[in-house]
């Protein structure tokens, strides 16, 4: 695939591209809003803490359903990434009014595009791939995710994707 005349690629999110993606300084390669319930996060102590606590999370996923993200290159570098999944292994998505998440549906967490690489249609692209790749395995029913309304973050809530997005890519 190509994007304004670069080479773009797809892959699976794997421990290796988890380091990619803090090596980039992608705000959510440390965040463990959705991976752990608000008590254990509070627990954590410092950065190292959560490297090993999102490691350990993405290990457990992988052993026990496979795939839980997509990561995209340009030119062989990070440009962007989606994480998704069952909300059996999301435990953070219960503290939300809204909450709880279908048994049976995937939770669409992250969906981050690096700056650099914003304003084309990279961000619809990593979730047709999620999309994809949740028809490909078969059996998940929905796609739920949790948004926010206007464009400022407020404190405390990081990770929450905007709702604008999210109408715009079929939400």
């Amino acid at each position: 695939m190509t994007h304004t005349g670069r080479v773009r690629a797809i892959v699976r999110l794997t421990p290796d591209r988890l380091e990619e993606l803090r090596l980039a300084e992608t705000p959510c390669a440390t965040c463990l809003r959705w991976e752990l319930d608000p008590v254990r996060r509070g627990r954590l102590h410092d950065e190292a803490d959560a490297v090993a606590e999102k490691d350990a999370w993405l290990s457990t996923v992988l052993r026990e359903w496979g795939s839980c993200g997509r990561v995209l290159l340009v030119d062989g570098e990070v440009s962007g990434y989606v994480v998704y999944a069952p909300p059996s292994f999301l435990p953070g998505t219960e503290a939300f009014a809204t909450a709880p998440a279908s048994h049976d549906a995937v939770v669409l967490t992250t969906v981050h595009v690096l700056p650099r690489h914003r304003g084309g249609g990279l961000g619809r692209v990593l979730v047709q791939a999620m999309a994809a790749d949740l028809l490909e395995r078969g059996g998940v029913r929905a796609v739920e995710a949790f948004g926010r309304r206007g464009g400022v973050v407020p404190p405390g809530t990081p990770g929450l994707l905007p709702a604008d997005f999210l109408a715009g890519v079929g939400f």
